[in-house]
Formats: structure tokens, C-alpha cells, sequence
């Protein structure tokens, strides 16, 4: 079975028994989530939900990705400005996505 949902802006398609990495999430590790918010399941499409479809996952780990460089610079003028930037993260496994 595979779906389609939102989380922090950005949509994810699965199936179950994927690992994904997605916007950290405010739940301790080892605990379940539930999206709601499903756009595609099994074939059945919403507008713009599917009502009673839920993705179930759970909380792998936290972390951050590696550092980008962010470099900005005005040519000819003495401006620089280095800033770096790790973005952090929650790991996901998808346990089982249910469509009413």
C-alpha cells in the first residue's frame, strides 16, 4: 500500500516499511505518529484530503544533516559575510498506512 502526505510543508510518498528523514518533528524517540493530512492512498485520491486515511510512523532518531555554507559577497566593495547552517531532522519508519 502506498500514500502520499503533508508534513512541514513538503509531501512524502511511501509505502510501508520506509525510512524517511522529515522536518523535525517535537516527539521524544520511540513514540508513534499519526498524519492525517493524506493526500493519496491505495489508488484513492482526495480533495484535497482523504478523509479517514492515516499514515503511522515512528520517531527513529533526531539529528542534523551536514553543514551548508551560506556565502555572501558584494564584488568590489570589501563585503563578505560566512554563515554556516545544519538543518535538523527526525527519522521516520512507516509502520502501516490505513484507508477507511
Amino acid at each position: 500500500m502506498k500514500a502520499i502526505f503533508v508534513t512541514g510543508g513538503k509531501q512524502y510518498y511511501v509505502q510501508e516499511g520506509d525510512t524517511i528523514y522529515v522536518e523535525k518533528l517535537d516527539q521524544e524517540v520511540g513514540s508513534e505518529v499519526t498524519f492525517d493530512t493524506v493526500l493519496f492512498a491505495n489508488g484513492v485520491s482526495g480533495t484535497p484530503y482523504v478523509e479517514g486515511a492515516k499514515v503511522v510512523c515512528s520517531i527513529d532518531r533526531h539529528g542534523k544533516r551536514k553543514k551548508i555554507i551560506v556565502f555572501k559577497y558584494r564584488p568590489k566593495k570589501k563585503y563578505r559575510k560566512k554563515q554556516g547552517h545544519r538543518q535538523p531532522y527526525t527519522k521516520l519508519t512507516v509502520k502501516k498506512i490505513e484507508v477507511k
